[in-house]
């Protein structure tokens, strides 16, 4: 049922043993119909919650000395040359906004030529320090380089950007990068606990179910199987040239992984069982965000994942 576990562009492994793994699914919807998931308030089902809490992780935006430090969790604003620039800190609470920023290469100039990836030339992530929240967004460039994603209403708190691209050209032609920088959405902010783990969940009369044992640093096969009223679903919709497409986020400091479907696209109808290659860097609970479409409505199933 696993496909073999070749290199994923975007899962970058840290050397660590783990132990097996114990499966957390906590549904939330998503009835877009198009290719970019908002999802305003999604809090784990109860009030959208924010990030002034222990577990929130200082940005290193924000702190002398480590503003450019490089690393291979998303969690910086510069790679090898590569910058994710923006002037926005902080974005109003409760209603749409637009996140404007720019992705500067080694020469300082604003790069323009980006490779195709999963059928769009940028990713980019919204997610809340507590892991609610979760936005997948494919924003629009300008001319000059300026990216604008148009985010859903954000709920009080401290809130990650993460862009995922691919230059084509220059330095850093053909390299996977996944850079982020932090914004606050004013207000009271309240943190929602990530949910106990389980096996399985449903979302809009579906039921997810995961199966696998990854291990922090290490390679792995996890497979996703979608039923809904006790039968497989076999009209799984293509997204994003994939049947389903699966980012995770850790839990202390949302460091970002996305894993890579394997699951090879075959016509219109896919399904009940999609397999993905698991490279998660570091030990702990993730936060797993499956996004599926089937009747034109894309879905978004959380789970949450022990990986030791």
């Amino acid at each position: 049922m696993f496909f073999s576990s070749r290199p994923t562009t975007h899962c970058r492994a840290l050397a660590a043993a783990g132990t097996a793994v114990a499966l957390a699914l906590t549904a939330v919807a998503c009835g877009s119909s198009d290719d970019s998931a908002s999802m305003p308030g999604m809090d784990h089902g109860g009030e959208s919650s924010a990030a002034s809490s222990p577990r929130a992780t200082a940005s290193t935006d924000d702190m002398p000395g480590m503003e450019h430090m490089a690393t291979d969790k998303g969690l910086s604003d510069a790679q090898d040359g590569y910058r994710l620039t923006s002037s926005q800190r902080s974005l109003a609470a409760g209603k749409q906004a637009d996140y404007r920023f720019t992705v500067t290469g080694p020469d300082g100039k604003p790069v323009t030529g980006f490779a195709v990836d999963q059928t769009k030339r940028m990713h980019f992530y919204a997610i809340r320090s507590d892991l609610t929240g979760f936005q997948h967004i494919h924003p629009a460039m300008a001319a000059d380089g300026t990216w604008t994603a148009g985010l859903a209403a954000l709920t009080p708190g401290e809130w990650r950007m993460f862009a995922s691209f691919t230059p084509n050209s220059g330095a850093g032609k053909g390299k996977d990068f996944v850079l982020s920088r932090s914004v606050t959405a004013p207000g009271r902010a309240t943190e929602t606990p990530l949910p106990a783990a389980a096996g399985s969940t449903r979302v809009d009369g579906y039921t997810v179910t995961v199966k696998g044992e990854p291990m922090a640093g290490m390679a792995h096969p996890l497979t996703v199987s979608v039923a809904k009223d006790g039968e497989p679903v076999t009209d799984l919709q293509p997204y994003l040239d994939t049947y389903a497409h699966l980012t995770a986020f850790h839990e202390g400091d949302a460091a970002f992984a996305h894993l890579h479907p394997t699951t090879k696209l075959n016509g219109n109808h896919g399904g009940p069982d999609l397999s993905f290659h698991a490279e998660l860097p570091t030990a702990g609970n993730w936060r797993l965000f499956l996004q599926f479409r089937t009747g034109g409505t894309l879905h978004t199933a959380a789970l949450t994942l022990r990986v030791g």
